[in-house]
Order: C-alpha cells, then structure tokens, then sequence
C-alpha cells in the first residue's frame, strides 16, 4: 500500500517537526494533539506549533507553503481525520499507559490495514503493544525520527514479532525515497541503535571529563573534529539538545535495559557530573533553550561574551580556546590522538576505548551487522565515522592488545576479528565483517548508488588535479569536482570544457555531481587575489573568459546536461548549475550567487542566466523592472536559498527540473533524468532578452544609496551593487535594443575587472581567506 496520507498524534517539538518534514515530501499530514484544560481555541496547541515551525530556525519546513498540506485538530473532536491514514505516528510523552490507551482509541477509527506506529526513542515495542488486540499488533511498528527530523537522516525501524512484512516495506519505502531517511532496521532493544550507543558515548564523555580534569572546552576541542564528532562536542551538543532531557532518556534506560548491559553496571547516579547537571536543570540551566548551560551568552556592556562553566564550581568565565599537543597530534589520525600523552590524548581514549567496545559487544543483539551499527551513529549522531570506522583507523589489533594491557575486558567479536581489518575492498566489491568472522559484500540499495561505488576498482574516463570524468554506465558520463571544498580553478574549467565534448567519447549524456558534502562553494578566491597582488590583471580576464566559453558550451551541448547538485552550490558552483540543461538537485541544496560578499559580482554567466529567466518568465509581473528586481535583490544581497525548493522561487530551479529527498539516490535520478532526455534531444534556442538599460541601474543605485544613508549598507557596497546593476540592465541599452548572450557576458567581465582593481575588494576577498567571514568595509 502506497502511504499517500500521515497522521502525527502529539503536537510537541518532535510530532511538529515529523510532521512538517512529511509535508516537506509533498504529503498531506493531520496533526492532533490534546484540548488544554479551559482552552478557548480547542486546537491551539496543534495551531500553535505550525506557527512555531514557521519562524523556527532551522526551519523545519523546506519551503513556507509546505505548512498548507498540515491539517490541524485535537484528539476529542478531530480524531475522525485519522480515518482515511496511510500511516499514523504517534508522538506523544515516554508514557507506555497513555500511549496504549490512545492506540485503543485510533483502533476505533483508523481504517483497515493503515499503519500505526511510535515515535519512541527508547521504549520497546513489545511493552508498547502487550495486550493489544492481533490485527493492531499486525500493523504496529516503531518509526524512531531523531531530532530535527528534516535534517537528522537516521530513521530506525523496528518491528514486532506479529507486524506485517508488507508493512515494513511500506514504511521503509516511504522513509527512504519520500522523506529521504537512512533506514536502518533495529531489533527490539532499549533504545534501539543510535539511542542506546549515544547515550552511554554521552556519559562517559562527560563523566571522563570531570574525572581527568578537563574543562569543557578542552573537553569539546578532543570530544570534536579530531574525533570525527561534530564541532559542538559533548557539552556543546548538550546545550544544543536541552540538558533536560538527558536525565529522562537516562533513566527510561536504565529501568528497560538488563542487569547485566554495561551502562547499567558502569553508572554510578552519585557522580558529581550527574550531580551537576541536575543543579543546572534546577537553576534554569537547560542549554540553549534556558539561561544558558555549559556554554552562556554574557551580554554585559551591550558586547556578548561566550562564557564557559567550570565542571567543579559552577562558576562562568569567558571561553577560552585549548591548546591542547593531543588536538594537534589528531590531525595524523585518531591513533595519533589516543597515543599523545597529555590529558587530552588520555580522556580521547578513554572515551575510544569504551565506546567502540561497547558497540563490539552489542553487535547481534541490537543489529544484524556493523554497518547498521556505523550507519546510526552517523545519521543520527552526525558522527564522521562510525564506531567500526574509528576501529579500522586505530587497528584492531592495537586496540585489543591495549584494552587487554590495561586490564580491560575484549568483547567476543573483536577477539574473531583479530588482526584484520573490520571494512575492505577487492576490486570493485566493499566488503565488510559479518558475525560469523567471514567478509560479505556491503548491499546497495537499487538506486541509491554513490560516485564511490562506481569509481572503486575503476579508472577515469579524464583526469586532473581538480575534477574527473567518470563513465556511470548506459552511455552516461559524471563530472565529479574534487578540490577543497569542489573550489573552482583552473583544473576545474579544463575539465569543464573537455566535459562539454565527452560526445566525442561514445556517451550521450553528462551529470554533473558528486558524493562529497557541498556541489562546489564557487571560484578558489586564494588563486584570485595571488593573481591580483602580482598584478596579473590579463591572466584574471583569460580565466573569466575561460570560465564563461565552458559553462556556455555545456549549455549548448548537444547532448544532455544534467546537474545534481547538493550542499552548497555557491558562486561559480551556482552558475555550474544554470548552465545545466536541466538539474536533479538534493532536497537540502543551498544555491545562490554570493560573490558580492568578496567584493565582485559573478562572473561566469550567472547574471546573464537570471536575468534571462526573470524576463521570458511567462509568470512574472508586466514590465522589465519587477523581474530585474527580484534578480538584483538576491545578487546584491547574495541571498542563498534554505533548500532545493526555496531554490526555485529564486529561478535557479525551472519548471521540469527535480528534487531528491535522499542524499544517496541523487545522482541515480540525475542519471535517470539524462537517459530520458537522451530521445529527440535538441540543444537550447539562443536567446535575446531587451532590457532597460541606464535608467533602470540609476533606479537600482537609489534605492542602494538609501540603504547606504540609513547605515544599512557601507559605501563600497554601494559601488558593488552599482556594478552588479550595470550588468542585470544591459549596460549602455535601452528597452528597444536586444541584449545578447554573448553582449551580457561582455558586461560581467568588464564588470568583475573593475572590481578586482579595487583594493577594497581585495581587502574584502583576505578577510574572508583569513576569518571565513565576509567584510564589511
């Protein structure tokens, strides 16, 4: 049964969130929740967090129209709306009582064969479902999102001995393809996988903290990147996620786990850091949502200080940054890390050694394998790798042999593995380590490949230091970026161009697109400014110039064109895309045209393709000067869109092309996408646009100027947006004389050149080098 309408049953921050995310996949959502006591508005609560989820930031809704596909309701006069439900998900407090007596109630109401299942993210499903009638049980689950479900990927599914298999399969269709979530199936434990591993990592990051002496910046710099653990660290994620809960998760734990797990036998409720955080929770003291927690913002004087607190008095004082040898050391590995000697190499392998034996010792009993294991934690934790992968880069064998030279227990699992490595790969095949000790292949999903499944055991079509071609199979090509940050340089444009002719290879379509984290942050601006110093102006124009014939002869291929961008497409990466024939971009694609933010405008073709998009729009109001303006807001402004479909308001997204929800299944639909234009493909038409000229780019400078006196703008962005006003109107035209394509992008040369020139803008392009933060001068 395909699921084509969701219920969420709780109103709070979880069930708000779900819902919005199931909307942000295009489906229409019901969202319930109680009738406070006294309440005027019966359905305040569930209109109250729409309205919530609408200014929150992050958002939680990829676009602000998705909130339109919510209806909102309560549990005594709306419960009727649940009828005609695909999937019911129940999101309601850790209360199994209360949760019960509403699956009774929805049992009543809910049509045959829909689906109902718990958002719990610790209790386990057969407490959930004891006593319930067989056919309820047939079609119960556990769906567990993590939060912010927009943005968190983990979606653990857990199944009962009596649900349904076709259930399963629904539900793991949906979350995967519509909701674009890393499915990971789980066994009915406590806390499943993410939750019962998270949380013990938690506590022993904190407590060894205290234990060894750390401060909580200390803690965090080891407890970070050097781990491949987000940059917040432990306190600082604690502050994020809400102090609060972390004793209520605790607690549920420690009544549903066995005796005999190694968090019940370890933790000690006398600790001075659980201590701790219960007077923080008493003071007010919850994170970022309260007063403040293990970080706070001191406003005094009118400046804000970030603040620090100290784990044994309680007392703030400003943050400091480490300077730890450990933290240094790190960047040689993570064996290089726990090896230091300094406090904190020490409490990096305190925190190694427990968790990742932990995980070892769990391996079967709450998954049927490591990848599901790793898989969480890097979903749902936003780890960089997981447990098994930080194993494989200390050695296993190193890591048994000191467990064991320190007298500490070696798990079962990790005794079979010995001395190999827990992943491998043999020509084209990842394998991985089964229970049984033996190497099995890592299972793809059928469309939901990544460029490194296709480049392993493989050669490149083309090559150079900063992109490759790479052949996908069925006569399609991929052009994958691969400097830092996919930074556009001239190795880059090279290959750009021989990409506009790999026709003349055998294939008959080109994607565009990548595994790594961002599509392309633009041009290398370090390569710009050396070039600037030394006076180089030629060099830079030949390399505008460059850029521009590449991207135009993508555009008029005669084949199809097909970018897949995700991340960031900034800059030079945004103009990437609108050269493109068409785009499959991922659901969380941030695009836009930034280059103000250093001091020049774009310079590769991306004010000729939105300018040309805001005139022949067929929707666009009557006259030149409102599309002009909406394209000159969002350069001047370097506005970047939130996602994917915010992308398409700003035109950088057309009519026809598409949006995937799951990271892993972009370039398959990109691939798809450009087989199916293969057919009676035919390149674009040329076009000519009239624009109007001088008098509109004195209008655009006014309304700068008043921005400027009203201190909103600095007189430099002034000169900047005058330039950029120059180009959007045509240059010296008027309304009666068509504007080429070949004439725009004359104007955006002469336009960057005259900004490079300025020494304000090379000021501007040092300072972002330097601080990763746009000048204002």
């Amino acid at each position: 049964m395909a699921i084509e309408k969701v219920a969420v049953i709780g109103a709070g921050v979880m069930g708000a969130a779900i819902a919005a995310h199931v909307a942000n996949a295009g489906i229409p959502v019901v969202l319930l929740d109680i009738v406070p006591k006294d309440a005027e508005n019966r359905n305040m609560l569930a209109e109250g967090a729409v309205a919530t989820l609408l200014k929150t930031k992050p958002a939680p809704f990829m676009h602000k129209k998705n909130a339109r596909l919510v209806t909102t309701g309560n549990l005594e006069d709306s419960l009727d709306l649940v009828a005609d439900c695909d999937w019911i998900c129940e999101a309601i407090i850790e209360n199994p009582k209360l949760k019960q007596d509403l699956y009774k109630r929805l049992d009543t109401v809910r049509k045959k064969g829909s689906i109902v299942t718990s958002n719990t993210s610790t209790i386990p499903l057969k407490t959930l479902t004891e006593g319930l009638p067989a056919d309820f049980q047939k079609d119960f689950a556990i769906t567990h999102f993590f939060n912010p479900p927009r943005y968190m990927r983990l979606f653990e599914l857990v199944g009962g001995v009596h649900t349904r298999k076709d259930a399963l399969k629904d539900l793991r269709v949906f979350a995967d393809v519509a909701l674009g979530k890393e499915v990971i199936d789980c066994f009915d434990t406590p806390g499943f996988i993410g939750n019962r591993i998270g949380i013990y990592w938690s506590s022993v990051a904190t407590q060894s903290a205290y234990d060894l002496g750390l401060s909580v910046e200390e803690a965090d710099a080891v407890c970070g990147k050097p781990m491949g653990i987000p940059s917040t660290g432990i306190f600082g994620l604690g502050d994020l996620t809400g102090i609060d809960l972390g004793p209520k998760v605790i607690a549920s734990m420690l009544v549903e786990l066995p005796k005999s797990d190694t968090f019940v036998q370890e933790y000690d409720e006398n600790h001075p850091m659980v201590q701790t955080v219960a007077k923080m929770i008493e003071e007010g003291y919850t994170g970022r949502k309260g007063k403040g927690g293990f970080y706070r913002m001191n406003k005094d004087g009118g400046k804000k200080t970030k603040e620090a607190r100290n784990l044994k008095t309680g007392e703030y004082a400003k943050a400091e940054k480490p300077d730890l040898g450990s933290v240094k050391a790190a960047r040689k590995g993570l064996r290089a890390l726990v090896e230091y000697d300094d406090k904190g190499g020490e409490y990096a392998w305190a925190i190694l050694s427990k968790t990742i034996s932990y995980a070892a010792s769990l391996v079967g009993e709450i998954a049927d394998d490591i990848i599901a294991i790793d898989r969480a934690m890097k979903t749902g934790y936003a780890w960089k790798y997981g447990p098994f992968e930080q194993l494989d880069q200390l050695g296993n064998q190193y890591f048994i042999d000191r467990l064991a030279a320190e007298g500490l227990p070696v798990p079962a699992f990790l005794k079979k593995v010995g001395d190999r490595p827990l992943y491998k790969e043999e020509g084209r095949d990842a394998l991985y380590m089964t229970l049984d000790g033996d190497y099995a292949a890592v299972p793809i999903a059928d469309g939901a490949w990544t460029l490194a499944d296709i480049k392993r055991g493989a050669e490149p079509v083309l090559s150079n230091k900063g992109a490759s071609i790479w052949d996908l199979g069925d006569g399609v090509a991929c052009l994958e970026l691969h400097t830092k940050m996919n930074s556009i340089d001239q190795d880059v444009v090279t290959m750009l161009t021989e990409a506009a002719k790999i026709d003349k290879k055998g294939f008959k379509a080109l994607v565009i697109g990548t595994d790594a984290d961002n599509f392309s942050v633009g041009a290398n601006v370090g390569l710009v400014l050396f070039a600037a110093n030394a006076a180089m102006w030629p060099v830079i124009e030949n390399q505008i110039a460059e850029g521009q014939t590449a991207l135009m002869k993508l555009k008029y291929a005669s084949f199809p064109v097909v970018a897949a961008p995700a991340g960031m497409a900034l800059g030079g990466g945004c103009e990437i895309v609108l050269a493109a024939g068409a785009v499959q971009a991922h659901a969380e694609s941030y695009m836009g045209l930034v280059e103000v933010g250093v001091g020049v405008l774009p310079g590769f073709g991306g004010c000729k393709e939105l300018v040309t998009r805001a005139i022949v729009n067929k929707k666009r109001p009557g006259g030149a000067m409102p599309a002009l303006s909406g394209v000159f807001e969002a350069i001047s402004t370097a506005k970047v869109s939130t996602s994917a479909a915010e992308a398409r308001d700003m035109l950088i997204l057309r009519d026809g092309d598409a949006i995937t929800m799951n990271r892993k299944r972009v370039l398959a639909d990109a691939k798809k996408k450009a087989l199916s234009m293969v057919e009676g493909y035919a390149a674009p038409e040329p076009v000519e646009i009239n624009l109007p000229g001088p008098t509109a780019a004195a209008a655009f400078d006014m309304a700068v100027s008043g921005f400027v006196s009203m201190g909103r703008a600095t007189a430099y962005d002034g000169v900047v947006s005058g330039a950029v006003a120059r180009v959007l109107t045509g240059g010296d035209t008027d309304i009666t004389e068509p504007v080429t394509e070949k004439k725009m992008l004359q104007l955006e040369r002469e336009g960057f050149m005259a900004l490079i020139h300025n020494p304000t803008t090379l000021d501007r392009i040092e300072h972002m080098l330097t601080t990763g933060k746009p000048l204002r001068n």
